[in-house]
């Protein structure tokens, strides 16, 4: 084990493979289906007030995505939504959890060589059996040391999980798109926190990011992670 780190964890929607990009297209169909009782953007708030206060019952995932897309679409139209725009949005949330997995550049590489020389884990938030589906597909499974599927990410959630799969968060890394879920809570209790974002942020996962701290760091991409990990263990 090296010295300074001992377990790498990695975010998986959005870190390693492409999730984000599909609840957006999901977004456009919704706009398109109810433009006739709402303007795209007072929708697109609706929503988002839906998922807020839903995620707490719901969790993380496209069921709840789903289940809140419903929800506004019968609130935007005093609950006179028409049948087949239900139907609709149900099909649209079947083709989110049928969508082949993408991995992202670099993605396969950075986890391949870090599990060589690393503990490596997954820790992600989501419904249980569209994440394992997913993990299933990406054909990064048999790297990880083990794999959390988690309600919340928080200070700690990162405790308890880096301390039984590693020697504490303080000799952890967490790589993630998420300021508020992937890195925030990572510097918090103590461990590495590096940011690689991806493009398109959900409103719900926006956060400063904690730049007076010297284990907060931002990346361009996943081919950089081995790197800065091996500057971090010789600096």
């Amino acid at each position: 084990m090296a010295g300074k780190l001992v377990t790498i964890g990695f975010d998986a929607d959005d870190t390693l493979w492409h999730n984000e990009r599909f609840f957006r297209l999901t977004q456009d169909r919704f706009a398109t289906l109810l433009q006739d009782y709402a303007d795209s953007n007072h929708l697109m708030d609706r929503l988002l007030q839906a998922e807020k206060r839903n995620i707490g019952q719901y969790g993380f995932g496209i069921k709840g995505f789903v289940l809140s897309m419903i929800e506004t679409a019968l609130d935007v139209t005093g609950d006179r939504v028409p049948g087949s725009v239900i139907r609709a949005l149900i099909d649209a949330g079947q083709d989110m959890l049928q969508h082949p997995i993408e991995l992202l550049p670099h993605a396969r590489e950075a986890v391949t060589a870090l599990a060589e020389t690393h503990r490596v884990i997954l820790i992600t938030k989501g419904d249980l059996m569209d994440q394992e589906r997913k993990l299933a597909q990406s054909g990064l499974g048999d790297l990880f040391d083990g794999v959390e599927i988690v309600s919340q990410k928080n200070p700690t959630v990162y405790a308890e999980i880096f301390s039984r799969l590693g020697d504490g968060p303080e000799t952890g890394l967490m790589v993630g798109n998420s300021m508020k879920s992937d890195v925030v809570p990572m510097v918090e209790v103590g461990g590495w926190g590096v940011y690689v974002p991806y493009g398109l942020v959900w409103e719900i996962e926006r956060a400063d990011p904690p730049v007076a701290s010297h284990r907060y760091h931002a990346l361009d991409h996943l081919g950089q992670l081995s790197a800065l990990i091996e500057r971090i263990e010789t600096g």
